[in-house]
């Protein structure tokens, strides 16, 4: 097909916080799927890329990208022309009285610029644009609202997890009358969403919204990921040549629970021989390498920043453990179901993490990997101990978590749902 075909087709437009990104490898995979079966694809990013690498998927998505102002202030004459070109072509006033209405209830700078930004994607995308899906229910989903409405384009949501837990719940609700429907990918989130469906309000408007939510997983594309290495080997500890190496692979953000991991190191026995790489940037790295000085561990340890996928991918062929202690934050944040957990089974590496969120759907203790409740410092050193010492526990939990992993969670499955719902909307 030619580009000038690709250009008169139907359009849909994804809108993401920003693009690309090294810790969105799901939502990068699930675009170049979409890709794949014949979508012709638009992104709308919020933010430019900032990460210092890419991984070879974002290669091959061959959509255009509509980077939106990140600031309004940064270029203001083509946010004032947005907004005047919505002014004149009258339907400007339904999304003035929404961002009014938000606004009364959300007075931050945030709330401002999602609405600008707003202006500009309804009048900078693609004049073929029949269908608006954003990644994110909290600023992606405000922004992709406000052009819905300035342009009479339908629009719907994939929720994850902050994006739930960290906005209030009649923002929710608000949002989820507006959209066609939404995907989310976890039983809890699932659960927490349909509930609001059921609030205070006629039966007739209720019959409208019932069905709005489904779940659906992400899953991983296997095709990416190399053959597992044989994990039959006899590390456990109990001497420098049979040296367990620990990895975990998450941005430095306090629900990746890193603090709690450092403490556990930290209370191993002394004879036990471990060393511990984390994969990952983000804004508490100093912390934890100063926590991790201070507890004395801080030999044991490599920190490797951000890295792209090929990197990622050696270091889960060459560990003996994964380890996740995601925790939920105090202000409600929290992992959904992380696909590095998925990556990490790819690869028949045995997994442990914590008893939150979506993480139960995809590991059962003691079965295909090892959970532990979030924030229990006690629980996860018994439990490091314990999986550090046994390497054929370990192999076992590995083989099970690789054929539930292909039985349960490949991409190409849990790709199909979604496929449909947008197939049905983009025309």
């Amino acid at each position: 097909m030619s580009d000038l075909d690709a250009k008169s087709l139907p359009t849909l437009c994804v809108v993401l916080k920003g693009y690309p990104r090294l810790s969105e490898t799901f939502i990068a995979q699930e675009i170049r799927e979409l890709e794949r079966n014949g979508f012709n694809i638009q992104i709308v990013s919020l933010r430019h890329p900032y990460d210092p690498a890419t991984h070879p998927i974002h290669d091959e998505i061959t959509a255009e990208v509509l980077y939106l102002p990140e600031y309004l202030h940064w270029q203001p004459v083509r946010v004032l022309k947005a907004l005047l070109l919505c002014l004149t072509r009258g339907k400007f006033w339904p999304a003035a009285v929404q961002f009014v209405k938000d606004f009364s209830r959300d007075r931050t700078r945030s709330r401002l610029r999602r609405f600008g930004q707003g202006c500009v994607m309804a009048t900078e995308v693609s004049s073929n644009a029949r269908f608006f899906y954003a990644h994110f229910m909290h600023t992606p989903a405000s922004v992709t609202q406000y052009a819905s409405l300035l342009t009479s384009i339908p629009w719907s949501i994939s929720a994850h997890a902050k994006d739930i837990w960290t906005i209030p719940d009649w923002e929710k609700r608000e949002k989820l009358q507006s959209i066609e429907w939404l995907v989310t990918c976890t039983r809890s989130n699932f659960e927490h969403l349909s509930e609001l469906t059921k609030g205070d309000r006629s039966p007739r408007a209720f019959a409208q919204i019932e069905n709005t939510v489904n779940l659906v997983y992400h899953g991983i594309d296997l095709s990416r990921f190399d053959n597992p290495p044989d994990r039959s080997n006899n590390s456990d500890g109990s001497t420098e040549t049979l040296t367990v190496t620990l990895l975990s692979v998450g941005r430095t953000v306090a629900k990746k629970g890193y603090s709690y991991l450092l403490n556990s190191l930290a209370n191993l026995p002394a004879h036990l021989h471990w060393r511990f790489i984390h994969i990952g940037g983000g804004e508490l790295t100093d912390e934890l390498q100063d926590l991790a000085s201070s507890l004395g561990i801080e030999q044991s340890i490599t920190w490797m920043g951000g890295q792209p996928q090929s990197v990622v991918l050696n270091a889960l062929q060459n560990a003996d453990l994964f380890v996740l202690p995601s925790i939920i934050g105090e202000d409600g944040d929290r992992d959904g179901l992380p696909n590095v957990l998925m990556e990490a089974q790819s690869q028949k590496l045995a997994c442990l993490s914590t008893n939150i969120s979506g993480i139960p759907e995809l590991i059962d203790h003691g079965k295909n990997g090892w959970l532990v409740e979030e924030r229990n410092v006690d629980q996860l050193t018994e439990a490091l101990m314990l999986l550090i010492g046994d390497s054929r526990l370990r192999e076992n939990l590995a083989n099970r978590g690789f054929e539930n992993l292909h039985e349960n969670f490949s991409h190409t499955n849990c790709l199909s749902r979604l496929q449909n719902l947008l197939e049905a909307s983009v025309k």
